[in-house]
């Protein structure tokens, strides 16, 4: 039996792995065409997948299209690319959960976390390697934060069988939301066979096959495991990016990526940990 960990940590490596390949695509689609590929096939498969049996409506309906809007936000990962090398984006994407999980503490410990973060972002700026384009930080800061909205509503969709299917209509919203703009930039271009299937290879790699391998895990793991192993993203992130993308990092950006991730894995698991012994999470 394949280890519960290893399931994790395979749909990071499909993440990531799937934003390269996506960001290889920009040369002939742009980085709006690739996040509507990517959320056009993924919405196409996962609501064929989950087959949600009627539309939410009231404060459901609201809270998919909200989770809709947050997923949207979040491909802005995408446009960040065009500027920023893959690890980079990823671990200032990783800041938006680490703020969601900071709010409300009031733990001395916290305060580190917090120094450590902003330390981590200091060495990942590294002037030194080169400067880093401000539309790219942008992008990538905004991404975070719809990433820190998709958490906190996500707590509001559960983990029952009918959150799936809101889920898969989620990324539906999203979808309408990212297809118009994929078109605008390059329409004719997205019709084509091969980008097609390129795109859906990205869709398959980046946002599919995490999420399976993720339900998966979870259901032998305790979130906060799960959660922790996830912060690994932007190492993972900026391994692919050397080895799909030739993108190579200074030694300070490294020591910047780990100090974020070690952040956001001791919150997660501080929370995780709180959970348990029956006191409110952050």
């Amino acid at each position: 039996m394949v280890p519960a960990p290893l399931f994790v940590l395979a749909a990071a490596v499909s993440t990531q792995t799937g934003q390269a390949f996506g960001k290889q695509l920009f040369a002939q689609v742009g980085p709006l065409g690739v996040v509507a590929l990517r959320l056009g096939i993924a919405a196409i498969v996962l609501v064929a997948l989950r087959r949600p049996r009627a539309l939410p409506r009231g404060a459901h309906g609201r809270t998919v299209v909200a989770l809709g809007v947050a997923i949207a936000g979040m491909n802005l990962i995408y446009p960040a690319l065009h500027y920023l090398p893959l690890g980079v984006a990823s671990t200032l994407q990783l800041l938006g959960p680490l703020t969601v999980a900071l709010l409300g503490s009031r733990r001395p410990a916290d305060a580190g976390v917090v120094a450590l973060a902003v330390v981590g972002l200091i060495l990942v700026r590294d002037p030194a390697a080169g400067p880093l384009a401000w539309q790219g930080l942008a992008l990538a800061l905004l991404s975070a934060a719809a990433m820190g909205s998709y958490l906190m509503l996500s707590r509001r969709v559960g983990s029952g069988t009918g959150s799936r299917s809101m889920l898969a209509l989620a990324v539906g919203v999203a979808a309408l939301i990212g297809l118009p703009a994929g078109f605008a930039e390059d329409g004719r271009a997205l019709a084509g066979g091969s980008v097609l299937l390129a795109g859906a290879a990205v869709a398959l790699l980046s946002a599919v096959v995490p999420y399976s391998l993720e339900m998966a895990a979870l259901q032998r793991l305790p979130a906060p495991v799960v959660g922790t192993l996830l912060t690994l993203e932007p190492v993972v992130a900026a391994m692919s990016g050397y080895v799909v993308l030739h993108e190579e990092l200074s030694p300070r950006r490294w020591i910047g990526i780990a100090c974020i991730c070690a952040g956001a894995a001791y919150v997660t698991l501080s929370s995780g940990r709180r959970s348990r012994a029956g006191r409110p999470g952050i």
